[in-house]
């Protein structure tokens, strides 16, 4: 896929990014999608450590092939005594920088931005953390399961009997997607102003964010909402119901006028919708076990597949729990043409095409980088010589 040159919302935008793991890296590839330059500054010899989480995508790592395609990497020994320089020289020439290293790294490299900002006024600088620049728990170390525990998500995610953490590493999401937005905001705003900005961004604060409705329910010291399994909390029926042949069916109700259409179209039992155990959503929470006992017999009944059907026909929102070989051949993303190729270095590998690409523009996507790829020709940008190069990255190819 690609655009004419200028057509793409952050070309001729440079992102420099002392990056690893997800946050960070999820937010500068949306980044790179969009056009943006992103030079990923890792260690020579290792890099960025999710590089080796795994070996699933023939020999790379599932989350670094994800979150890192179209990035330069630079591989450059930050202990180095000309290390300071070479970040000095590329941060004079980019738009935004964008750091997530342990708490204070970047600070001691002289890469605070109270420390850049007297002499780059219009930079950009996103730090991200898992509890932001101060506070008690400023130092205090942060993974994404330790985040989903702080900020309350393993309490209402999981069965009655057992907590559950996110199948993905949605804390990491979350805060990348804050920072990438963030970003793109304090580009608009140099673009009015003049200034550059600084962003804040805690994993804590973006999944507490997104916790607001568990928050709100249990307002004022009110039962906060019960862990359920897959069903929803507070909406039913919304969730799995099993099938005769042995499927899982999956079906969402939001209103009371979808309730009655269900009742009668459905189960075929329009006096359920008046039975008060059932008559609004706050009485079928209240009384889900025996609704669910209802349900389910009817279901058992007959094949996932007439039951979908009979949902469809209803007007009723029902989906698939479709496995991860599944989704590969999701029908609605062959039909919307939602994959294309990415180069690695290991060959070519399906991706997707990102979800928000303004019309007109086709999203960057070049390779997914080999460590310290772009090491020599990045450094002789900087004008340093063959010799100075080696000596900061012997391992440059």
């Amino acid at each position: 896929m690609t655009s004419a040159p200028g057509s793409r919302p952050l070309d001729g935008i440079t992102v420099v990014s002392l990056e690893h793991a997800i946050a960070a890296p999820f937010a500068t590839r949306q980044l790179a999608d969009l056009g943006a330059r992103v030079i990923k500054v890792e260690r020579p010899g290792v890099g960025d450590f999710a590089r080796s989480y795994d070996d699933r995508v023939r020999g790379m790592a599932s989350h670094f092939v994800w979150c890192n395609r179209s990035k330069e990497s630079l591989a450059l020994d930050l202990k180095h005594p000309d290390a300071a320089g070479v970040l000095r020289g590329l941060v004079g020439r980019a738009d935004v920088l964008v750091q997530n290293l342990a708490p204070g790294a970047a600070a001691r490299l002289g890469l605070s931005e109270a420390a850049l900002r007297p002499d780059h006024p219009r930079l950009i600088v996103c730090d991200i953390s898992g509890y932001g620049m101060d506070g008690p728990y400023r130092d205090k170390k942060a993974y994404d399961l330790l985040i989903q525990s702080e900020a309350g998500f393993l309490s209402v995610t999981g069965t009655p009997d057992q907590q559950a953490k996110a199948g993905i590493s949605i804390a990491d999401i979350a805060a990348g997607m804050y920072a990438y937005s963030g970003i793109l905001a304090a580009l608009l705003r140099r673009e009015r102003t003049g200034c550059g900005s600084h962003l804040d961004i805690s994993m804590l604060e973006a999944l507490g964010e997104w916790m607001s409705f568990p928050l709100y329910y249990g307002f004022e010291g009110a039962p906060p909402p019960p862990r359920t399994g897959a069903s929803h909390a507070t909406i039913f029926p919304y969730g799995p119901f099993p099938s005769g042949d042995g499927s899982t069916v999956m079906l969402g109700l939001q209103n009371e006028r979808e309730w009655a259409v269900f009742c009668e179209r459905v189960l075929g039992r329009p006096d359920l919708a008046s039975d008060e155990r059932f008559a609004s959503n706050v009485a079928r929470v209240r009384n889900r076990g025996a609704l669910t006992d209802i349900i389910s017999a009817s279901f058992r009944l007959s094949t996932a597949e007439a039951i979908t059907l009979a949902l469809e026909d209803a007007g009723i929102a029902n989906a698939q729990v479709r496995t991860m070989r599944d989704v590969w051949d999701h029908p609605q993303l062959r039909a919307r043409d939602r994959w294309t190729e990415v180069s690695t270095p290991v060959g070519p590998v399906p991706t997707l095409v990102p979800p928000a690409t303004p019309r007109g523009s086709s999203p960057r996507l070049d390779a997914v980088p080999a460590l310290g790829e772009h090491t020599v020709s990045i450094l002789r940008e900087l004008g340093l010589e063959p010799e100075r190069v080696e000596a900061l990255c012997p391992q440059a190819p």
